[in-house]
């Protein structure tokens, strides 16, 4: 099959004012052929965007070749026909939403095709159906969620009918539900003879493509098929990567019975290879899981946080008014780590800017440690001392040139509102350095770096840090891990865990996992609302009210259930890998 993409030994150097350069890709030779279905993956900073931004002329290589079709990205009478060919969903959707009205920016594409009115209008709605946006159609995009402006993204894409589509963490920011329909599309998309690239750092979506090409300090470090490419934990560990969830459940098992296969990537299989293991008579287990019981409240007296009857209504008193929340409660006690789960554009970002006064209630109250953001004469910016917020898009919080000064901003404000409490230049290192380590950023590596240079993942790394830098006593994070590579997302999440002691934690994330890890208790929000509350077993234990929801279980309980349906006798509520390990090892030895 013919090469839709050739890279003959391309190498790109980000230039810098000082003269210096920060080198991003090294002398990376690849052919993708037509049809392909290929993933890439890779570290942060290990130069995935940038190579996705040379397949379509967005970027130019310092040194070597690109062509496309046979066409040289270095001639730019070339560029239109290679962006008529190579589509791209980038990482972060607001760079390319142009549009004021969302319909209108799905057909911007087609129409600079020059394509008939009705054939646009064709096409502008087949796209935003498929990514589910039709009914939004007539709303602004930057009123959308973060994972909504993402779909939007996408529909812009399909609607030019590519013959190749690069997706640049395109699934990072959406619900489960959505990051099936999108990894299925995919799939059709391939089936259908389209060339598709995807760059991820979910591991479990790189089992659908056909390829996997690994890159490590910007050059290819593998080349291989999926099977192929997860045989090895410790080369991957090295480059920042982890096996697929389902994998790596596999390996665990592995441990406590040997001849489980180690080439098993998805819960069905997984589930076909345990049940050789299944006694013939099993007795019905009486299994207890153990687990932190969730915090009960006895009201705002006793809460960090206490929201009752919250309403919010964007736009209010316009055409385009829309409510976001409507009777929302949450309670969360000092101390407490709670989880918001919801589906993309369920609130959960809204009731978060509620949580430090960036947003008003509308209706209902909100009390931050006793702070009554009903009150229009309370004190806002003690509240934001109070109340540290991490957002969805870390891009939409940095703003100074450096990162050492980026991380510095929030303390040394802080310092000017308090002439009481001078912060010396030596403190303010301290608490810089403590923050970035807090994140795993090597504070002398990356003090001096220029923020537009980081990855998106980097990026996040030091928003946070940025956050944290101000020492606030309850700490808000919109989707903390998304766009970190797999060990960076496990550290992180160790480094929030030992974090947590002496500091009230709220996160809201699609990652089950991530909730299972960091949360003592669980609200789920759905069209603004609060639908469920409770314990993390308690919740997740509704697994076929959270999948109507368009959420899922954790990975675990996934199994778990599959094997309960095949007669294995587990336990109703097993949420982590070693519960289920632990009880899988008993009933086979029985």
């Amino acid at each position: 099959m013919a090469a839709l993409i050739e890279l003959n030994g391309v190498s790109y150097a980000y230039p810098l004012a000082s003269g210096k350069a920060i080198e991003a890709l090294q002398d990376i030779s690849l052919r993708i052929r037509e049809g392909e279905y290929v993933a890439i993956v890779g570290a942060n900073g290990s130069g995935k965007s940038t190579l996705a931004r040379h397949l379509n002329a967005l970027l130019i290589p310092t040194t070597g070749q690109v062509r496309v079709s046979g066409l040289d990205t270095r001639n730019p009478q070339n560029h239109a026909e290679i962006r008529r060919a190579v589509g791209m969903v980038f990482q972060r959707p607001m760079e390319q939403l142009i549009a004021t009205v969302v319909e209108e920016d799905v057909a911007f594409g087609p129409e600079n095709l020059g394509l008939p009115p009705a054939q646009i209008r064709q096409r502008v709605r087949e796209s935003l159906e498929i990514v589910g946006l039709w009914d939004e159609r007539a709303r602004p995009p930057h009123m959308l969620s973060a994972g909504q402006m993402q779909r939007l993204a996408l529909a812009g894409v399909l609607a030019m009918r590519p013959r190749c589509i690069v997706f640049d963490e395109a699934t990072a920011m959406l619900d489960p539900a959505g990051r099936r329909a999108v990894r299925d599309m995919m799939v059709s998309l391939h089936h259908e003879g389209l060339t598709v690239i995807t760059i991820t750092h979910f591991m479990e979506e790189v089992v659908d493509a056909g390829r996997v090409i690994v890159l490590h300090q910007g050059r290819v470090a593998l080349d291989a098929p999926p099977y192929a490419a997860f045989t090895c934990r410790s080369t991957l560990s090295g480059m920042g990567l982890d096996l697929p969830p389902v994998a790596d459940l596999a390996c665990r098992l592995g441990e406590r019975l040997p001849a489980l296969p180690h080439d098993v990537l998805t819960v069905s299989t997984l589930v076909e290879a345990l049940e050789v293991y299944k006694p013939q008579n099993m007795a019905s287990g009486s299994w207890r899981t153990g687990g932190r019981p969730a915090p009960t409240h006895s009201g705002a007296a006793m809460s960090m946080i206490a929201v009752q009857g919250l309403g919010h209504t964007y736009m209010e008193g316009t055409p385009l008014a829309r409510r976001a929340l409507k009777d929302v409660a949450l309670t969360v006690a000092e101390d407490e780590a709670h989880g918001l789960l919801g589906a993309t554009g369920s609130g959960k970002s809204t009731l978060l800017q509620h949580l430090n006064g960036l947003l008003r209630p509308h209706e209902g109250t909100v009390y931050i440690a006793g702070f009554d953001l009903s009150d229009p004469d309370v004190d806002v910016k003690a509240v934001r001392r109070l109340a540290g917020l991490s957002f969805q898009m870390p891009e939409m919080q940095i703003f100074e040139q450096y990162v050492g000064d980026e991380i510095a901003y929030g303390p040394k404000l802080l310092a000017k509102q308090r002439p009481d409490l001078p912060l010396q230049r030596e403190e303010l290192r301290k608490r810089v350095r403590w923050a970035m380590q807090i994140v795993g950023l090597d504070f002398e590596r990356y003090k001096d770096r220029l923020t537009f240079t980081l990855s998106g993942g980097e990026k996040r790394k030091v928003a946070l840090a940025s956050t944290l830098a101000m020492r606030p006593r309850i700490l808000l994070l919109d989707e903390p891990t998304a766009g970190l590579d797999p060990v960076s997302r496990l550290d992180l999440l160790d480094r929030l865990k030992a974090l947590h002691t002496g500091m009230t934690l709220v996160l809201s994330t699609h990652q089950m996992d991530d909730l299972v890890a960091l949360s003592d208790s669980l609200t789920v929000l759905d069209d603004g609302q609060t639908v469920l509350s409770g314990g993390v077993r308690e919740v997740f234990a509704q697994s076929a009210r959270l999948r109507a929801l368009g959420l899922d279980t954790p990975l675990v309980m996934q199994v778990a259930e599959a094997l309960q349906a095949r007669g294995w006798p587990l336990a109703p509520d097993l949420i982590r890998a070693d519960e289920l390990v632990a009880q899988i090892s008993q009933i086979v030895i029985m």
